[in-house]
């Protein structure tokens, strides 16, 4: 059976830094794409950032450019989301998922983590 199990979440100041850590099992992961989302209370659910199985192209949202960097260990089937300069905006629980489809959108991805909250006070 698949599952993503995700940690790192937390309550974090202002400018301050989390990493955010998404471990897969029941199979391996090598070929798919990984890819953080993000969904804050009464909103859509967005996209933050991806990394292609391809290559380890990364693409990232607007909104977090230059602050987070995603990352990924194929031997642990393992994806990471450092997160530095948090703001307040940032606040949302975060969703890590594995697909092969169009990693920037949320229905190319097959696999998806239970979700961790990031809580960014002012």
């Amino acid at each position: 059976q698949v599952q993503l199990v995700e940690s790192g979440g937390g309550l974090v100041q202002a400018g301050g830094d989390l990493r955010l850590s998404c471990a897969a099992s029941g199979r391996t992961f090598i070929t798919y794409n990984m890819g953080w989302f993000r969904q804050a209370p009464g909103k859509e659910r967005e996209f933050v950032a991806a990394i292609m199985r391809f290559g380890g192209s990364t693409s990232y949202a607007d909104s977090v450019k230059g602050r987070f960097t995603i990352s990924r260990d194929n031997a642990k089937n393992t994806v990471f989301l450092q997160m530095n300069s948090l703001k307040p905006e940032d606040t949302a629980v975060y969703y890590c998922a594995f697909g092969t489809g169009n990693s920037r959108l949320r229905y190319g991805y097959d696999y998806w983590g239970q979700g961790t909250q990031v809580t960014v006070s002012s």
